[in-house]
């Protein structure tokens, strides 16, 4: 029987059950059991276990590394190499033309480069 998830207990006890059911089928009992818990793991999570805001320096600096790029290889994202410095210093911040083009040219979400604190 499915019930709210109220504190870590419940939650813990919810884990266990959704393990016990991954892989059941759509539409069929455990399947839909699972998909309830599923919902409540995830809304107690959101409450209980917040993400920090996106950190677009962390986010190009990552992929950065996956590419294996050097900060002279950002100058056709974010202009010369004092504006690549000045952003990767946290001096300056990412301007909508230097999101669209590290989106589309490094292929970094814009929920990653678009920082949460200027949003507010």
């Amino acid at each position: 029987m499915v019930k709210p998830i109220r504190d870590e207990k419940s939650y813990n006890e919810a884990l266990k059950r959704i393990e016990a059911l991954w892989g059941s089928e759509i539409a069929t009992p455990d399947g839909d059991e699972l998909d309830v818990l599923m919902t409540l793991v995830e809304a107690y999570e959101d409450k209980h276990y917040p993400m920090p805001p996106s950190d677009p320096v962390e986010a190009i600096l990552f992929r950065m590394e996956q590419m294996d790029l050097r900060r002279k290889d950002l100058e056709q994202f974010i202009g010369p190499k004092s504006r690549v410095s000045e952003v990767l210093n946290r001096k300056r911040a990412l301007s909508m033309k230097q999101i669209v083009k590290l989106h589309h040219g490094m292929g970094i979400p814009y929920e990653s480069l678009i920082d949460d604190n200027l949003m507010a």
